[in-house]
């Protein structure tokens, strides 16, 4: 409504502040999310059990002010004047005006003042008259106004506020989990989960960084809030970049308890990713910096890097480190920073960068990483641990390995991890019995002489078929042999 010509709203009273209207009382509950055009944009439910009569006709209270060419808080500033909307010289507006126009428009404090038409000319009439607000107004039309000046379109002033509601998930095990607070006036409060969605979440954990939604919550698995419950009936798309955009009942406007407090679960932002391979635990390595994920170049890139990418992504250890866009070149920029791991770090954030030491390289030198896959072995139904069926755990999952991937010289390496000697036999399902859970079809390529069998190289992934018929058992001597 506000937007069609008067500005934003400010408020949006009812029991009629601006009297009683009179006709047909049409008692549609609009769900608009803000940013429509024009009212007959956002959809509507018809409450046909509810009572409305002219005591409760709804009435809106608009500022009289706008940002326009940049976001909801930052923009050119134009004021509403005998239905005509005014672009402001800069000549005639400071600090103190900055202050009232951002609390006006509920976007915090200003950020920066800007003039020389900073976001673009436009085509509006000019505002002349000096503005001289004290700074602690609430609207800018309760500030004085004096002389003129000339002004032309080089002079438009502009704005940049800074949005002070915030948000936050709190008494999760992590930042990404939570009960959700938003900051509101500088007061945190909770969002009421009456209604609250997937699409609601994701708009969160998207405004956290926090990666896609899990599950949207609302019965206080992470305890009740205090304080006021600053929003409702939230009505986000998803695709919102902060839930200050979504269309809402209005602040503090509820019916609703701390019990039913909304809450959130975000997978968690992901810095690394291992792009274009075979398996998640493999292909061509990408960091996320400054809200894009970039390639890293093989020249910047070794071994203790590896491990620590490697564990950072719950994928074991390093097999091999390929250089040469062995995973493809991709269309991403290129990490051209020296990465320098000691190889314990449980995060690539924790290593070293050394700005100063770029390289030159082009998306033919994209460095690509191999890792095992698994974080832990075991042989189970056996006698003793030194004997039965193989099995790898993989995100904390344990699963088991074909026989058509499986020799006596990778038998020989996991004996040798497990302090169990060396390999007596290879052995069937037979054996040791049916396994559950994912069957990895690795092919281990091992020339016996490693340690670990996250050192043998890996031929090939998931290419055999194999059903639990075919899980693989491993018999150890049990004793190491002393040379």
């Amino acid at each position: 409504m506000c937007r069609c010509t008067l500005g934003g709203a400010l408020t949006t009273p009812t029991h009629s502040l601006q009297g009683y209207g009179s006709g047909p009382v049409w008692t549609n509950c609009m769900i608009c999310t803000g940013s429509e055009t024009t009212l007959k944009n956002c959809g509507s439910v018809q409450l046909y059990d509810y009572y409305c009569n002219h005591d409760k006709d709804a009435g809106v209270i608009c500022s009289g002010v706008r940002l326009v060419g940049g976001s909801r808080c930052s923009g050119r500033l134009e004021i509403l004047h005998n239905q005509t909307w005014m672009s402001v010289c800069d000549t005639l507006f400071d600090q103190q005006d900055a202050e009232v126009v951002c609390r006006e428009l509920d976007c915090g404090a200003p950020v920066q003042v800007l003039g020389a038409a900073a976001f673009g000319k436009g085509d509006a009439q000019m505002w002349t008259q000096e503005i001289q607000c004290r700074g602690n107004e609430s609207q800018i039309r309760m500030c004085p106004a004096s002389q003129k000046h000339n002004c032309s379109h080089n002079d438009y002033e502009a704005l940049l506020c800074g949005d002070v509601m915030n948000v936050r998930l709190v008494n999760g095990n992590s930042p990404c989990a939570g009960r959700v607070e938003v900051l509101h006036r500088g007061q945190w409060g909770t969002v009421c989960g009456d209604f609250w969605d997937m699409p609601d979440a994701a708009v969160v954990c998207r405004e956290l960084d926090c990666g896609e939604p899990v599950d949207a919550l609302s019965n206080a698995h992470f305890g009740q809030g205090s304080g006021p419950i600053w929003m409702s009936v939230l009505t986000c798309r998803g695709t919102k970049s902060t839930l200050k955009n979504c269309g809402s009942a209005g602040w503090n406007k509820h019916a609703c308890t701390h019990n039913h407090d909304a809450e959130v679960i975000c997978s968690g932002h992901k810095h690394l990713r291992l792009s274009d391979g075979s398996h998640l635990c493999s292909g061509r390595l990408q960091i996320h910096h400054d809200q894009t994920w970039m390639s890293v170049c093989d020249a910047v890139f070794d071994q203790q890097d590896a491990e620590v990418v490697c564990r950072e992504l719950d994928c074991g250890a390093p097999v091999q480190v390929l250089g040469a866009a062995a995973f493809g070149k991709g269309d991403a920029q290129m990490w051209t920073q020296e990465i320098q791991c000691r190889g314990n770090e449980s995060q690539i954030s924790f290593c070293s960068i050394l700005s100063s030491h770029k390289h030159n390289c082009t998306t033919d030198n994209t460095v690509g990483l191999i890792c095992s896959g698994y974080t832990d072995l075991r042989l189970i139904n056996g006698s003793d641990t030194c004997s039965g069926r193989v099995e790898l755990q993989f995100h904390n999952e344990w699963g088991t390995v074909c026989d058509a991937c499986w020799d006596m010289r990778a038998a020989s390496v996991l004996c040798r991890q497990l302090y169990c000697g060396i390999a007596v036999s290879v052995v069937g399902s037979d054996w040791f019995g049916e396994g559950s859970g994912e069957i990895r079809a690795d092919v281990f390529d091992c020339d016996v002489n490693e340690t670990k069998l996250s050192e043998c190289s890996i031929s090939s992934w998931s290419r055999a078929e194999c059903s639990h018929s075919r899980d693989v058992g491993v018999i150890c001597s049990s004793e190491s042999i002393l040379l």
